[in-house]
């Protein structure tokens, strides 16, 4: 692949970058010190196509390459972390199933609408109180036909977005006999009657994207409602995540990107020993880690995203460009602190807010052991 970027590519990136830089990034510390989502840029994001960067334009979206659509994904990082993850949850996980599964019905119905700009976003969930990981084997939320209703039964946890969105997109038994192909996903609006969303989780960091617990009490939504092919909820949960992956690889870019910035910023300001902390060797391979380290991770989230726009098979792309983001963002995040010294604990400083951000990267989304997991049985079935 060529890692140049075509001209599209490198305008669609300009344009997201100036409305990051004015729209977000000046309000990414009152949200984080509020715990408010920041409606008012995102209103704006709809006409941009930012809230339909999968979405084809047929259904209201904008229709990105994969790889324009990473990139704005990675610019909203730099910008806000909290931000970043609820559109990134809303692109990938809230709306990609439909994009990709839905019936023309559900897609005309619902996909105009949450990205517009002018209503709430998409949700998906999947875990529960009692399954993280294992989803085949551990969900027990349940979806039994009554005439021409699907009836919903249970409970989810870490939803991103309950509370902001139209509908939660949910991950359901509707065999009980078990096995690869019990498993369904199912669109159910958020005002529908027995849908109960918890109060907003207490977290480290990321307090401007809300997450919730939601109990199903007999709810019920059309048979219609039904995400593609009954039984097909597993296959389906994964090829999202392969694409939800990359925007949380994207995601991390960002915030190491803005991290690393503020670093250098202060370095070249900050004095010590009667010159800048710069001109310090300890100071200047802390910053030559970090931008050689980026980079890298950018490249590798890139390549997924590129290998997904060319139709072919990008699961052990997406798994390595997620795990090395990640942990890439936590390593700069915690050096950019480290160079700032007393006053990188300082909820004064960004790096700190962004530091608490970047450590959910490593968790969700599949952790940094399935990810090894997921990448180890591609090398071993290799020939």
């Amino acid at each position: 692949m060529n890692f140049d970027l075509n001209e599209e590519q490198r305008l669609w990136q300009r344009t997201v970058h100036e409305f990051v830089a004015k729209e977000v990034q000046p309000k990414a510390h009152d949200v984080d010190v509020t715990s408010e989502f920041n409606w008012e840029a995102t209103r704006k994001m709809g006409p941009l196509g930012m809230l339909g960067l999968s979405i084809p334009e047929e259904y209201g979206g904008a229709g990105v390459d994969a790889v324009s659509a990473a990139i704005a994904i990675e610019e909203l990082g730099w910008g806000c972390g909290s931000t970043a993850l609820a559109i990134a949850a809303h692109n990938g996980l809230g709306t990609s199933p439909t994009v990709m599964f839905g019936s023309e019905e559900l897609k005309r119905k619902w996909l105009p609408r949450v990205a517009s700009g002018k209503n709430k976003l998409g949700a998906l969930a999947l875990t529960e109180p009692g399954a993280g990981s294992d989803l085949q084997g551990g969900v027990t939320t349940k979806a039994v036909r009554d005439g021409d209703m699907w009836v919903i039964n249970g409970a989810k946890m870490w939803c991103t977005n309950a509370s902001i969105a139209e509908y939660i997109i949910t991950l359901v038994r509707t065999d009980p006999a078990g096995g690869s192909r019990s498993l369904s996903m199912i669109l159910v609006p958020t005002d529908t009657p027995g849908l109960k969303i918890g109060p907003a989780e207490k977290k480290m960091g990321l307090h401007g994207s809300p997450t919730h617990a939601v109990t199903y009490e007999d709810v019920q939504v059309p048979l219609g409602n039904l995400i593609g092919e009954e039984g097909r909820g597993l296959h389906q949960t994964l090829a999202t995540l392969d694409g939800g992956r990359i925007s949380i690889g994207a995601i991390s870019v960002g915030l190491a990107q803005a991290a690393f910035e503020h670093a250098v910023n202060y370095a070249r300001e900050r004095k010590a020993f009667g010159k800048p902390i710069a001109e310090q060797q300890a100071i200047q391979w802390m910053l030559a880690d970090a931008a050689t380290e980026i980079e890298i991770a950018r490249i590798m989230v890139y390549k997924a995203a590129w290998l997904k726009e060319q139709g072919r098979n990008y699961n052990k792309e997406a798994a390595m460009a997620k795990m090395s983001a990640t942990e890439m963002a936590e390593r700069v995040c915690r050096n950019a602190i480290q160079i700032h010294g007393g006053y990188g604990y300082s909820s004064e400083y960004p790096v700190e807010r962004i530091y608490r951000d970047a450590r959910l990267m490593t968790i969700g989304e599949g952790t940094s052991e399935i990810q090894r997991l997921v990448i180890a049985r591609h090398v071993l079935a290799e020939e």
